[in-house]
């Protein structure tokens, strides 16, 4: 569950960048204290504050359909790649999870972690945008664009996936990706 304290000042546009504000932290799976970012200004400082607590758990993912749960769950391990956070890719999988690549697989969440890990500790600068991503039950199709940099040799490289992934419970029990690196596409 996550929670957060806002100072709103009153007659500002603050409740337009609270609501984007919250937004964000919606979709983080943290329970991490959040705090607010200080804006600057004498118009600002001059008027009365309004507190408020907004609680931000998970019963809003509760209301989400199966479908938004997974294009969710999906965008998390987007999220947790471009931060190379090994642990909040490797937590979205089941615990005999699959992850495949071209040539290599590994089972389980903790074969799974060491894999990203090691990938961030080598490459930088990733970036990934998702294109598509289909759903039908507790499968998905994801097509994304990837980018990274080889952080010793400073090569960047770049390809389109197409991405078969399936949930149970929850938590992806199959993740298999078909990598093209030729025909990259501009996104």
């Amino acid at each position: 569950m996550v929670e957060a304290l806002f100072l709103v000042k009153l007659g500002t546009i603050w409740p337009r960048a609270i609501l984007k504000i919250a937004m964000i932290l919606m979709s983080l799976k943290s329970s991490a204290q959040v705090s607010p970012p200080v804006l600057p200004g004498p118009e600002v400082s001059q008027l009365p504050l309004l507190e408020m607590n907004v609680n931000l758990s998970s019963a809003k993912e509760s209301e989400l359909s199966q479908p938004e749960k997974i294009k969710a769950t999906i965008r998390r391990a987007r999220d947790a790649w471009m931060r190379g956070d090994a642990d909040a890719f490797a937590s979205l999988f089941s615990p005999d999870g699959e992850f495949i690549l071209p040539g290599n697989r590994w089972v389980g969440q903790e074969a799974i972690q060491q894999v990203v890990a090691e990938f961030a500790a080598s490459h930088s600068e990733v970036k990934i945008d998702i294109k598509r991503i289909l759903v039908e039950g507790e499968q998905a199709l994801v097509e994304w664009h990837w980018q990274d940099r080889e952080t010793l040799t400073g090569r960047h490289s770049r390809a389109d996936d197409a991405i078969v992934i399936e949930f149970k419970a929850g938590k992806i029990v199959y993740w298999r990706e078909y990598v093209d690196t030729q025909t990259w596409a501009e996104p």
